[in-house]
């Protein structure tokens, strides 16, 4: 009797699991989607279809000119990482892109300054959830042709040493741009006020830096003219 009881238990148990989503494959499209690969090779200014996972987003807004609400998402699955430059969204949508939820995006590919883009863009809700844990590319960072493969990911770079940082209108309230150095090489970073404000634990944290402090810094890697990190997260390490 223990015995049977043992094994409908052990049932019981692997059947949650599997109603819970433990089959869940955050690499699996639906029809008429795009794979990571195929939207990588698609053309600029053709039209894109592809699903991903919110990682992060830009404050929503509404937007007086057009009539609707917009909102600027960093999105990611297994296989690779996709920038949504103002989405055509209401609040009510804007509201269920929370971190890891799943999204269908339709719009453009573009580019801007090197960065890789979806413009125009719609945006459906669906249904199960992923969260990316950060690639380390420090070993990249002098890398830039092998670097850009990881475009919009969220990232790390381990042990940069601060040059400067420089408030964009020379007091705090908008972005703050960041230099960093790696054996020798400076590069410019970047915490963006509309995803990371005055009032975020990285603001605060950036804004006390020095210059000779050595940092661990997360964020996407985002582009402008060469790498261009939206900082989500510092540490000071020395």
């Amino acid at each position: 009797m223990k015995k049977i009881l043992a094994i409908l238990l052990t049932l019981t148990f692997v059947f949650a699991l599997t109603s819970c989503g433990g089959g869940f494959d955050p690499s699996a499209k639906s029809e008429g989607v795009m794979t990571y690969a195929e939207y990588d090779a698609a053309a600029l200014d053709t039209e894109v279809v592809i699903e991903g996972f919110v990682q992060a987003t830009q404050g929503w807004w509404f937007d007086e000119s057009v009539g609707h609400g917009k909102i600027t998402a960093y999105l990611q699955d297994p296989d690779g990482a996709y920038f949504a430059y103002e989405l055509n969204c209401d609040e009510e949508t804007a509201a269920k892109m929370t971190k890891g939820a799943k999204v269908k995006i339709t719009g453009y590919k573009g580019a801007w300054e090197g960065e890789v883009e979806i413009m125009d863009g719609t945006v459906e809700i669906g249904e199960g959830t992923w969260v990316a844990e950060a690639t380390d590319v420090t070993a990249l960072l002098a890398n830039e042709a092998e670097l850009i493969k990881h475009q919009n990911k969220f990232v790390s770079f381990k042990g940069l040493t601060v040059e400067a940082i420089e408030y964009k209108n020379g007091e705090p309230g908008d972005d703050i741009y960041v230099t960093v150095s790696l054996d020798g090489a400076s590069y410019s970073f970047c915490v963006e006020s509309y995803l990371t404000g005055p009032d975020s634990e990285v603001y605060a944290t950036v804004g006390t830096l020095a210059a000779g402090n050595v940092v661990d810094i997360e964020g996407f890697l985002y582009w402008y003219q060469g790498v261009n990190t939206h900082i989500t997260g510092v540490t000071v390490v020395g």
